[in-house]
């Protein structure tokens, strides 16, 4: 009897805001590693008919080249679209407690609301991502300190 094989795929896109300033720390051998959390935002009807709004908030981690760009181009409130793919994390605490977390391992991000549409960061295959070219002064977001994220 021949076996039946699945394609499995693990591809996330999303776009959403940042809720805080990237941290990026380096590892014990030097690799630059960014965590930052975006809100997604979803507007939807309900059985009302009433329109509502529901925020997930979701962990993305970018390493090397990536998280280097991610530490210089992103702020608090910032407009990103998160290209990666899911992954899950384990560690036990120092009380022993175990923990375990979901979040989105980047392989390329997009500042939205940069002043253009060109990719921050799309490494080819074996190679590290290049920074981009500045498009000129462009003044940051206004950013509202009473956001709830």
């Amino acid at each position: 009897m021949t076996e039946l094989r699945l394609a499995e795929l693990n591809r996330i896109f999303l776009v959403g805001r940042l809720t805080k300033d990237p941290e990026v720390r380096q590892t014990t051998n030097g690799t630059p590693v960014a965590n930052f959390t975006i809100a997604v935002n979803r507007r939807y009807k309900n059985a009302a008919g009433e329109w509502k709004d529901e925020t997930t908030f979701v962990g993305i981690v970018a390493w090397q080249k990536l998280a280097e760009l991610c530490k210089q181009y992103l702020a608090k409130g910032r407009a990103v679209l998160v290209e990666g793919k899911l992954q899950s994390r384990s560690w036990e605490t120092e009380d022993g407690q175990k923990r375990s977390l979901l979040e989105v391992r980047a392989d390329r991000v997009e500042f939205l609301d940069r002043g253009d549409s060109r990719p921050a960061a799309e490494p080819a295959a074996g190679a590290p991502a290049e920074a981009p070219e500045p498009a000129g002064p462009t003044p940051g977001p206004q950013v509202d300190d009473d956001l709830p994220f």
